[in-house]
């Protein structure tokens, strides 16, 4: 029998939002050992920290502008969530780059709640 609550708590929510918001921080700043530090614990015995910050660009600066949370699946304690972000190229190296400057990007992220902690799940593209 399920014990979990069919949607979030103001507090579970805000938690989540958080973890999001301090994922996303270490990502503009191009800390990716800190950014894996986020991902779910299973992710993490199976890709070491070493494997995971190849996965990242130095090239583009990320901007947090938004984040909403879309749904919460009790059974499965998994919410879906949307962050908004400005990306760029730190080097424009094209007149094209240049004149496009910042683009808004809409990013759908899947956090898994796990021991009362929220972590982002990571998945195959």
């Amino acid at each position: 029998m399920n014990t979990e609550p069919e949607t979030l708590t103001e507090t579970q929510e805000a938690a989540l939002v958080q973890r999001v918001t301090e994922r996303w921080a270490a990502l503009s700043a191009l800390n990716y050992d800190r950014a894996w530090e986020y991902s779910s614990p299973a992710y993490r015995k199976v890709f070491p920290k070493r494997l995971f910050v190849r996965n990242f660009s130095y090239v583009v600066e990320r901007e947090l502008t938004g984040v909403k949370v879309l749904n919460y699946d009790a059974e499965a304690a998994v919410a879906s969530v949307s962050v908004r972000v400005m990306s760029r190229p730190t080097k424009s190296t094209s007149e094209a780059s240049r004149a496009l400057g910042a683009l808004p990007v809409s990013i759908h992220e899947k956090w898994i709640l796990e021991d009362g902690e929220w972590w982002f799940s990571v998945s195959g593209r």
